[in-house]
């Protein structure tokens, strides 16, 4: 009889599980940022962008907390992409190998 496949997860706190989120895609946002704004002048952006005049202060905010979203997203879809699949043929509540 086949065992059920234990997500490795399941056992972590909650806090440890948004840890293992946001700290990587902090540290990941913070480099980016320091990247972008030594390639682009967020004064310069906003300018081109048409967009409301904004400070330097306020274009690095705004960019961090971007990449800072974004990377988080993409470590969110890590850690849901990494779960155990179901294997094919399941049915929940069937017992397989017991006919």
């Amino acid at each position: 009889m086949s065992q059920p496949m234990k997500n490795p997860d399941a056992d972590l706190p909650v806090v440890q599980r948004l840890a293992s989120i946001f700290w990587p895609s902090f540290l990941t946002a913070a480099g980016f940022t320091v990247i972008f704004f030594t390639l682009f002048d967020p004064v310069q952006l906003s300018l081109i962008s048409g967009g409301p005049a904004i400070t330097r202060l306020g274009g690095y905010t705004i960019g961090f907390f971007s990449f800072w979203a974004l990377t988080a997203l993409s470590c969110a879809l890590t850690c849901y992409f990494r779960r155990p699949c179901k294997p094919s043929g399941y049915k929940p509540g069937h017992q397989s190998g017991n006919t």
